[in-house]
């Protein structure tokens, strides 16, 4: 290695360092305004808690032995909804690139779904699914679905060009060219939709939480707005970034071992 190399990655190691410090530092501003603010009664303690009534919050939800279970319930329940979420988009982007008058047909009926609210379908996936963990998943599936496939689609479409002509030329089926050509060229966007799946489907998860649920974060959070237990509320929002945190980061792992192997 030379000595260029080696002074390329001593910065690189450098600002990423610097980076993370500044982040933590920023993390523990935050920790210790919020505390303070809360103390001096700069902001109300009763709506927005305070990061030592948060941890008695969570430590008392540890120790009754329900803390790990909620966890569990929602990242089970993001998990799934994101799997199934993924097939059947990678399956519709797939028919819709092969049949192109059916996707102009079908694009601004998409457009409408994806910017309607999903919680506005809860009661009727509540009737059909029941009020089970299975609306859960049905609610998250149908928010991460079109997202997911409109991002997919983006990268079937915007495959090279010229690429395409030759392939034309050389006389290539449409599906010869789907397998050989788009689907290689989209590999990095059908990967990077995995980010936005991920928190897609935790949102839609914990949407499908507020509506019907026995537990899971989502449960934890309404459950506190009902009871008026805002120290619950807030703890149960906090968790849930902590969790967005660790999918997004595991998400980006996995990301990083396929587009580098």
């Amino acid at each position: 290695m030379s000595k260029e190399q080696k002074e390329f990655l001593r910065k690189y190691k450098l600002d990423k360092r610097i980076t993370i410090l500044f982040q933590v530092m920023i993390v523990v501003l935050l920790i210790v305004s919020w505390e303070l603010l809360s103390k001096y009664n700069v902001i109300n303690p009763f709506i927005f808690s305070s990061p030592s009534k948060v941890i008695k919050t969570i430590y008392g939800l540890y120790i009754d032995g329900n803390l790990f279970n909620h966890i569990w319930v929602t990242v089970y329940e993001t998990l799934i909804a994101f799997a199934i979420g993924l097939i059947i988009s990678l399956i519709i982007s797939i028919l819709l690139y092969l049949y192109n008058k059916v996707y102009k047909v079908v694009d601004p009926f998409l457009t409408c779904l994806n910017s309607l609210p999903k919680v506005a379908l809860g009661p009727m996936i509540i009737i059909i699914a029941g009020a089970n963990v299975k609306s859960i998943i049905v609610m998250a599936v149908l928010i991460n679905v079109i997202v997911i496939t409109t991002v997919i689609l983006n990268g079937f479409y915007g495959t090279d060009k010229l690429r395409l002509k030759l392939m034309h030329s050389f006389g290539a089926s449409k599906y010869q060219i789907l397998k050989y050509l788009v689907i290689p060229s989209s590999y990095k966007t059908i990967i990077s939709s995995f980010k936005l799946g991920i928190s897609m489907s935790l949102i839609g998860v914990i949407s499908g939480e507020f509506l019907v649920s026995r537990a899971g974060l989502g449960y934890l959070i309404i459950y506190g707005t009902q009871v008026f237990n805002l120290d619950l509320v807030v703890s149960g929002i906090l968790l849930l970034i902590i969790i967005s945190y660790i999918l997004y980061k595991a998400v980006l792992y996995i990301e990083d071992i396929l587009l580098n192997k």
